[in-house]
């Protein structure tokens, strides 16, 4: 009987779509926003193809549930009144509307998963669409149309017998209910209702993790379990964005070694199901490992003295240190009046450092330390160095990085940083997710509006990447920007008006949704081609390594758009995705010959430079660097690789073909020669001397903005900070 019901189910749905298809139903390719179509071909189309159901505003809803509550939605165009995340929100009092302009006008929303889709349900305001059409697709680039009407009437348009399936449901008009073209479509809700067909759900977030025990090198943690609609097959354990330990579904503990001794870590969960979701992160457990018990601090390092001087840096040298367990590090200080100020750092097994940003023809007074890993730090070498650096000699190829001017400082995180046409700079608060508007010359700054709809994650995420169109920005006045929201990472647009200094947030346009979010890894990093025809965009695998190789994924990738939002043509997977196989991206920048080069973030072994092409595969989770499986064919090696101690790095930028790489942890900034594909002559600046290094660009003299990233960038607490913005000079 049971076999008997299945077969004649089975007729039912081969018989339903054979008239679907007899009625019109038909699969068209277009771009997300199929401008190209005439609009009064589309409205013969539609007029020709048959309706698919009634529109009746007292139908009888089917059975299945609601999906598309507070879904990313991206519009064709929005009024300033009205954006396109208020078309699902659930409420009848907001609404979508689009901007007065030609046909087609469109909106669409991201399901999350595969779904099929059974009922659409439209309520319009005044101004409705007559003629419209109801499409699905898996990749909002390939639409099949499941509904049109040339005789829409506005109001409730209730689709009840619908037969499709997609990812994406678009609503696609292409006639007004108004013969006046000042007014654009108004709808207050779009409500896609039907069946998703995998699990799509992920876990819970674990419950915030306590301490079961701790040593010198490892920590111990516990928490409570996460629930699945499905099951919990496995938890990942982090620390500050690194991965220390991962154990099953059932496990509840678990121990991340590998630690230094009295060290501040923030230690947090993430569970996973059988289908690959990822759960929102726990809260973090904040642990300072204890101490050693090794009180004895390493030897004086001796006989220090200089073996380079210029007018901006001193060279040292010295003899090495000893400890009865291990040196960790050497720090170099400047003494004035008995007041030691730290000028720079060196790694354990160095015997010398380059002391970067001095002043033009004024006396040093130089001391160096030793410490090792339980933070016992020697004397300072004996006598003080005094050495005088040489008169400004303007900046000298030989010396590449030059001058350094604090033009700024601020206490929030500063991420994205652009140039005005004046000169002046914009740049993003990530915590505080405001845009800061500063005079360079002067120091004067002021806030000048905050970004509606961001959100921190508790770690990294909030307000990233900020960029402007080199071509058209003058004109046009977008600023465009990357940011978490509470559902995803995206990036928008919203104008900037220069007359009144302030950021018109009612202009706002949400070109990509969908972004996976999490506590950490959610990239950020904007940068336009120097044609000004695509903006490309860096992402973060959201701490789930399969979304980097998922190509149908935005995670993990260096996404390519139009500067409105639309995909072009020519992307690889038809979708926003340029290359994939990343980590995490935070640094894009393109060199005199128009090619993308990006940096991007290891786990614990080895960050990297790469060269990206065109559907590149940069082989992230298999490979880390050239750590890993990265001899699989079609991974694509990176350019240069640094151990992560000595780079975490985030920036980039690229001035007169020299590479410019701002590192946090490593506390440096980098700078490597482009010759032809390679990266050569790579040198260090600036180790230790201003700590994290996080943001570099191009200032209009050719010389670089550099911004340092300096306590609280890892708990999104707004203004906790204490970071400083500076103009370096460069041969």
């Amino acid at each position: 009987m049971l076999r008997d019901l299945r077969h004649i189910r089975r007729l039912i749905i081969v018989v339903g779509a054979a008239a679907l298809a007899v009625a019109g139903v038909t699969t068209v390719t277009a771009s997300a926003a199929p401008a190209r179509s005439s609009p009064s071909a589309a409205v013969a189309a539609q007029a020709a193809a048959p309706n698919q159901t009634t529109s009746t505003p007292g139908a009888v809803p089917t059975a299945d549930p609601l999906l598309s509550l507070n879904k990313p939605a991206t519009a064709s165009s929005s009024g300033s009144c009205c954006r396109a995340a208020y078309v699902d929100d659930g409420s009848s009092t907001t609404r979508w509307a689009s901007a007065s302009g030609a046909d087609p006008q469109w909106i669409y929303l991201d399901l999350g998963a595969t779904a099929h889709v059974s009922r659409v349900r439209l309520q319009w305001d005044t101004s409705c669409a007559t003629a419209y059409e109801i499409d699905v697709s898996a990749d909002h680039t390939s639409w099949t149309k499941i509904y049109s009407t040339a005789a829409g009437k506005g109001g409730v348009e209730d689709l009840t017998t619908l037969d499709g399936n997609g990812r994406y449901v678009r609503m696609y008009g292409t006639k007004r209910c108004r013969a006046d073209a000042s007014h654009g479509y108004s709808l207050q809700e779009l409500g896609v209702y039907g069946t998703l067909g995998t699990d799509v759900t992920p876990p819970t977030p674990p419950g915030t993790p306590t301490l079961v025990s701790d040593t010198p090198n490892s920590v111990t943690i516990a928490w409570a379990a996460s629930t699945d609609d499905v099951g919990v097959s496995g938890y990942d354990i982090y620390h500050d964005g690194q991965l220390c330990a991962q154990v099953n579904g059932s496990t509840l503990t678990a121990t991340c070694g590998s630690l230094s001794p009295n060290v501040a870590y923030g230690f947090y969960v993430n569970a996973r199901d059988a289908a690959g979701n990822v759960s929102q992160p726990s809260g973090t457990l904040h642990v300072t490992t204890p101490s050693s018990g090794d009180t004895t601090p390493p030897t004086v390092p001796g006989d220090v003295h200089s073996t380079a001087v210029t007018s901006t840096s001193v060279t040292l040298a010295w003899t090495a240190s000893t400890d009865n367990v291990a040196v960790a590090g050497y720090r170099v200080y400047n003494v004035v009046n008995g007041t030691s100020t730290k000028v720079g750092t060196a790694d354990a097994n160095a015997t010398g450092t380059q002391v970067d940003g001095l002043t033009p023809n004024t006396a040093y007074h130089f001391q160096v330390t030793a410490y090792d890993g339980n933070g016992n730090e020697s004397a300072g070498s004996t006598p003080v160095l005094d050495v005088t650096t040489a008169a400004s000699d303007g900046c000298p190829p030989s010396q590449g990085v030059c001058t350094v001017t604090q033009v700024g400082t601020d206490d929030d995180v500063v991420w994205g940083l652009v140039t005005l046409p004046d000169g002046t700079i914009l740049f993003n608060e990530r915590d505080a997710h405001d845009i800061v508007h500063l005079n360079p010359k002067t120091g004067a700054k002021k806030s000048i509006g905050t970004v509606p709809d961001a959100q921190s994650t508790d770690g990294e995420g909030g307000l990233t990447g900020l960029e402007t169109n080199p071509v058209s920005f003058a004109s046009d006045h977008w600023l465009y920007i990357m940011h978490t929201s509470p559902t995803d990472n995206r990036i928008v647009r919203i104008k900037y008006d220069p007359t009144t200094d302030t950021l018109q947030t009612g202009t706002e346009q949400v070109l990509v949704t969908g972004i996976e979010r999490n506590k950490f890894h959610n990239g950020g990093r904007l940068r336009f081609s120097p044609d000004g025809k695509y903006l490309y965009a860096g992402t973060g695998d959201a701490q789930n390594g399969a979304n980097a190789q998922n190509t149908s994924s935005l995670n993990g990738k260096v996404l390519r758009i139009n500067p409105d939002g639309t995909i072009p043509a020519d992307n690889p997977f038809h979708n926003a995705v340029w290359s994939y196989g990343h980590r995490n991206v935070q640094g894009l920048a393109f060199d005199s010959e128009g090619r993308l080069w990006e940096q991007e973030f290891g786990n614990n072994i080895m960050d990297e430079t790469n060269l990206i092409v065109k559907g590149g595969d940069y082989g992230w989770p298999s490979c880390e660097g050239t750590s890993g499986t990265c001899g699989t064919a079609g991974f694509i090696a990176p350019k240069h690789t640094y151990p992560v101690a000595e780079g975490s790095c985030s920036g980039i930028t690229i001035i007169r073909d020299f590479l410019y790489v701002a590192c946090e942890r490593g506390t440096r900034l980098y700078r490597e020669q482009i010759s032809g594909s390679a990266l050569t002559n790579v040198q260090q600046f600036f180790v230790g001397t201003y700590g994290r290094l996080r943001t570099v660009e191009p200032a209009p003299d050719g010389g670089m903005w550099m911004a340092t990233s300096n306590g609280g960038d890892k708990d999104s607490i707004p203004h906790n900070s204490n970071n400083q913005i500076f103009h370096v000079a460069l041969s």
